[in-house]
């Protein structure tokens, strides 16, 4: 029996072509959307709001329940002291003072912090300096100092400022420096290639690189220093007779208007979320959410 040729039983047979022809697109299903009550509940303002609201009606039942405005006002009562305190400017001015004092506490904090943590990433000493002071200085009470800053610097802005910039400096040094040692060894070794030194090096890759701790440092700084401010502030404001928020709400406490103490805990607390809303949420996500170092 002859074979057939290797040439001809090595060649594929020819498939023909075809076409499928495709489906309209109208014939297709359409997704329905998520129910609006679904896509409301996926804002976070709303489920944030809707927790305050919450809170809100169990402070007005319990203030009803125990029935004794000196210990307890009622959430109306309050919000109608707050609404007197807005319209009068009294709030807005005591607000006004704390702030200039705090802003110019935190600023020498970062500062001092910058200064400190640019040094420990440069040379040795510098790192035995940060290390040294934080552990002396990060467990001892801003607030223990203020008799100590009284006595240096009498009775003004001065003695705020200096307890406000021992409370935001250690904790945003450490922070800051944890983040400098994160950073990892290519983009120091990049850096290095570049010709950076010192400042620069530190500004242009260690500080980008760090941003995420930085921030941290941040707000763990102003929570700090806006509590040691209010504490300090009911002292400072008792020896002085002025002040900002704290020495509101001290006056209002001897005098006993109880709703109008629970007015300039509204405001302390308002301005708490105002910052961390407004300012460092907008901070992160123009630098680290955008960069994507932070989800």
């Amino acid at each position: 029996m002859s074979q057939a040729p290797s040439s001809l039983a090595a060649t594929p047979a020819v498939r023909p072509e075809y076409e499928l022809p495709l489906e309209p697109f109208t014939a297709l299903p359409v997704t329905r959307a998520l129910p609006w009550p679904q896509r409301l509940w996926q804002q976070g303002w709303l489920r944030k709001t809707l927790i305050l609201v919450v809170l809100a009606c169990l402070w007005e039942v319990i203030a009803r329940v125990q029935d004794n405005d000196l210990l307890l006002p009622t959430f109306l009562a309050t919000a109608r002291a707050f609404a007197e305190g807005i319209a009068s400017g009294e709030l807005l001015d005591k607000a006004g003072v704390s702030l200039s004092v705090l802003l110019q506490g935190y600023v020498g904090g970062i500062v001092l912090a910058f200064v400190l943590t640019t040094l420990a990433v440069s040379t040795e000493i510098g790192r035995d300096v940060l290390d040294t002071l934080t552990s002396m200085f990060n467990p001892l009470p801003a607030i223990a100092l203020l008799p100590l800053a009284l006595l240096w610097f009498g009775l003004g802005s001065k003695s705020l400022v200096f307890v406000l910039i021992h409370s935001v400096l250690w904790p945003l040094a450490l922070n800051t420096y944890a983040g400098f040692r994160g950073v990892p060894a290519t983009l120091r070794m990049a850096g290095r290639n570049y010709g950076l030194r010192g400042l620069r090096y530190v500004l242009l890759i260690l500080v980008p690189a760090a941003l995420p701790a930085i921030l941290s440092g941040l707000k763990i700084g102003w929570a700090f220093a806006w509590r040691t401010l209010i504490a300090a502030e009911l002292v400072f404001g008792a020896s002085s007779g002025k002040g900002g928020l704290g020495w509101y709400i001290f006056q209002n406490r001897n005098e006993l208007y109880t709703d109008r103490v629970f007015a300039g805990l509204a405001m302390v607390i308002l301005i708490g979320l105002l910052v961390e809303n407004l300012v460092f949420r907008t901070l992160e996500r123009v630098t680290v959410r955008r960069w994507g170092m932070q989800h």
